[in-house]
């Protein structure tokens, strides 16, 4: 036996990206605020049910988006609503396209990142003694997508503009790419581009959270000529649309959940813990409880 608090209950969590801020439809919503070993979350966290399912909400760069890129604490984010029992992530994100098949105020699920960021030491929860690698080949969650393109086709989004698949490529930002960068990047054959999905993704596999992004296309970037460079400004009237949008499609998929979080995902580190436990330093070890105690 030990004193390691009980698992709460699975949750869905939703975590809000450029514009999207706050979550409408909740039951009983309560701002809850978190501190964690790596500080404090982006903004309050938002606890609300729907359709009998618990839900939390967290706006990725504060309400009135106050937050760089590379200011968000995605360790924080992460850990936070994994104390709360969220087992499953719909990351909400505005992106720009690097291919004509992805056109503004289309949804794309990607299925792969590359890493272009410079950050990459914020990415993980391990160090400090205790070393996990976590499989990674396959960064989203397939059965999340799934759900995902499938409630796109149920609330009448045309079929052409839902793209379940694709390769996201990261980079720091806040600047947007020069044409140089965004003409190679889509000569690699990258579909998407933004600011902050990878490490949410690489930190929600060590928390055994199945993951999954919900991208709203907003532009071209700058590598398609013809069209205007990508600007705050040029974006506004998408960010509007792609809000709705995301809104109903979280009220859609809640429904539709699993209870139980048995997925692949939810079992990452099983095999990842490379450093015996005898060598798990105590202050490390009481940092990751929330995520070790299982093998404690």
């Amino acid at each position: 036996m030990n004193d390691y608090p009980q698992e709460p209950e699975p949750a869905i969590g939703i975590i809000g990206g450029s514009g999207l801020y706050e979550m409408e439809g909740l039951g009983d919503p309560v701002e809850i605020a978190v501190e964690t070993p790596w500080g404090a979350p982006s903004d309050a966290i938002v606890r609300g049910t729907m359709a009998g399912r618990t839900l939390y909400f967290l706006p990725r760069h504060g309400r009135g988006h106050r937050l760089l890129p590379t200011e968000i604490n995605h360790r924080a984010n992460i850990y936070a609503l994994r104390s709360l029992g969220v087992r499953w992530i719909v990351s909400v994100s505005a992106v720009g396209s690097l291919q004509p098949q992805y056109k503004p105020r289309h949804i794309v699920l990607p299925e792969q990142f590359f890493d272009r960021t410079s950050r990459r030491a914020e990415h993980t929860f391990f160090g400090n003694g205790i070393v996990a690698h976590v499989g990674f080949a396959q960064p989203t969650s397939a059965p999340l997508r799934e759900l995902l393109a499938a409630a796109a086709l149920r609330l009448g989004i045309p079929a052409a503009g839902v793209h379940n698949g694709g390769t996201y490529v990261n980079m720091d930002g806040p600047a947007f790419s020069t044409r140089a960068e965004s003409e190679t990047n889509r000569r690699l054959g990258f579909d998407l581009i933004g600011m902050t999905n990878l490490g949410e993704a690489k930190l929600a596999r060590e928390a055994e959270i199945a993951f999954a992004s919900l991208c709203f296309v907003t532009d071209y970037d700058c590598w398609r000529e013809e069209e205007e460079p990508v600007s705050m400004q040029t974006i506004i009237g998408h960010l509007q649309h792609n809000v709705k949008t995301a809104k109903a499609l979280i009220a859609e998929i809640v429904p539709r959940m699993p209870v139980a979080a048995d997925w692949p995902e939810h079992c990452a580190l099983e095999n990842a813990l490379a450093t015996p436990k005898n060598y798990w330093p105590a202050e490390t070890t009481k940092k990751l409880e929330l995520l070790l105690a299982r093998f404690l």
